[in-house]
């Protein structure tokens, strides 16, 4: 990797001087990892005094559109801004070209993620004992196992399941297809949905009426949009979260904990949807064990 001498200075500095912890360490090195590998790989900047304020400003946009919480953008820009001063500081570059970064005008309106203590206690709610509360289970399971949006799980099919590969495939916005890495705890949970409680609810009177969806109401019906956020709603207040908890809080939970974790940006990019992957290579897709590997590696649940 390219600046590693640099990036190891600067972790030192910070590591003496400031007398960080080892998780913010860690925090810092994660942050940084990945912002030097951007400019490296997806900008071909090899030097620090060919870096811009321009440059910077692409990498955040690129952080704004993973809908990470405003706490991590903001986490980064400060390990960004450190690490540039300490880079003039010790002459390693001419100047700090993030002296004049600003927090992107996207990432100010991002609302708050869920911690892994607050997804697991939210997920822990349904009472598996009961055929509605091990579908719910896995209804939450699935949504921040995958970041998936709730419109995209509402529409999962069962042809959609790639479990002896572990992998879901979804239907994005413009109807673009995606492989993401369900992991095996909700992999878990979604089996045993389908396998013991599905057959239950599937309605003998319409049988036509649910198309092969996966996620049924007690009459047979698709589940709605409105029921996944009821369902969601009740757990947060059953949970004691008091966060403003609803469906789509799971896949900014997703992102965030992925990169926090130090989970490469561009296989998070393509989880949440901002690549496509052509379906006809499910078996043959280069990137598919590097999914898996990124996705088993960083998230909290896999």
């Amino acid at each position: 990797m390219h600046y590693t001498e640099e990036l190891q200075r600067y972790l030192q500095f910070v590591k003496l001087e400031k007398n960080l912890s080892e998780n913010s360490i860690v925090s810092y090195r994660n942050d940084l990892q990945r912002y030097l590998k951007f400019l490296a790989r997806d900008l071909c900047i090899r030097d620090l005094n060919g870096i811009s304020l321009h440059h910077i400003e692409q990498y955040l946009e690129e952080l704004s559109a993973l809908d990470l919480s405003v706490s991590s953008i903001a986490r980064n820009i400060s390990s960004i801004r450190g690490f540039h001063e300490f880079a003039v500081v010790e002459d390693l570059a001419k100047a700090n070209p993030a002296e004049l970064v600003e927090l992107p005008k996207q990432a100010k309106n991002l609302p708050e993620v869920l911690n892994p203590e607050e997804v697991a206690a939210l997920i822990d709610v349904p009472n598996r004992e009961t055929d509605a509360g091990i579908r719910n289970a896995a209804i939450m399971e699935t949504l921040y196992a995958t970041g998936m949006r709730v419109s995209e799980l509402t529409g999962l099919e069962l042809d959609n399941l790639f479990f002896e590969i572990g992998f879901i495939r979804v239907l994005g916005k413009g109807n673009k297809e995606r492989l993401v890495p369900v992991g095996e705890i909700a992999q878990s949970a979604l089996e045993h949905y389908i396998e013991v409680v599905r057959p239950k609810f599937q309605s003998d009177k319409n049988p036509q009426k649910a198309k092969n969806k996966i996620f049924l109401s007690q009459r047979g019906n698709p589940l709605s949009r409105m029921s996944i956020w009821n369902i969601v709603n009740d757990a947060a207040e059953r949970a004691g979260v008091e966060k403003n908890v609803y469906p789509h809080i799971f896949r900014h939970s997703f992102a965030t904990h992925l990169l926090e974790g130090g989970a490469d940006l561009r296989a998070v990019q393509e989880m949440l949807g901002h690549s496509s992957i052509n379906t006809t290579e499910i078996y043959t897709h280069v990137d598919r064990s590097l999914l898996h590997q990124v996705h088993r590696e960083f998230h909290p649940r896999a």
